[in-house]
């Protein structure tokens, strides 16, 4: 078994894309972080002041249920965790991840997909969810379209 997990959340298929290419670079296990409701295209509407996404960004504290668990995440050391942008950080059910587990004594990677949006703040914000037992890197920000390579190169100089 890998030493590595690659958890992702993905609506439209471009950070599932970009993680499974990062599992295989890695050779790492894949668990696709799974919303229980699952969002529509209404709930994505980010214009609509009181469309689910909008209202779920808005609280910090907001915690959508996610189906699915890691069976065996004490066996893991190191943890990428992908997401798209949202209001300039990860999206809630992320956080309903991030706040599942102890990630004490492992090192957590995040990445995003983003067409413009960077990653900002995201990584001080996922350090005060899991907490100080945890070292959680700067992160990475990537298009839609990121090659083998590339991910080949980022993953390397992370020196995991």
């Amino acid at each position: 078994m890998s030493k590595k997990l690659v958890a992702f959340f993905s609506v439209s298929g471009v950070t599932a894309r970009v993680a499974r290419e990062l599992a295989a670079v890695e050779s790492a296990d894949c668990f696709e972080i799974t919303p229980a409701a699952p969002y529509t295209k209404e709930d994505l509407d980010y214009t609509n002041r009181q469309s689910r996404c909008t209202l779920e960004m808005s609280d910090l504290n907001c915690r959508p249920a996610i189906t699915g668990c890691v069976e065996n995440m004490a066996d893991y050391s190191v943890v990428f965790v992908g997401f798209p942008i949202w209001w300039g950080r990860e999206p809630s059910v992320v956080d309903t991840f991030l706040t599942a587990y102890d990630f004490t004594g492992k090192k957590i990677v995040p990445f995003c997909t983003s067409g413009g949006s960077g990653i900002g703040t995201t990584a001080e914000r996922i350090r005060s969810l899991v907490g100080e037992g945890a070292c959680v890197e700067a992160g990475l920000r990537m298009g839609g379209e990121v090659s083998e390579e590339e991910l080949k190169i980022w993953a390397a100089g992370l020196k995991l």
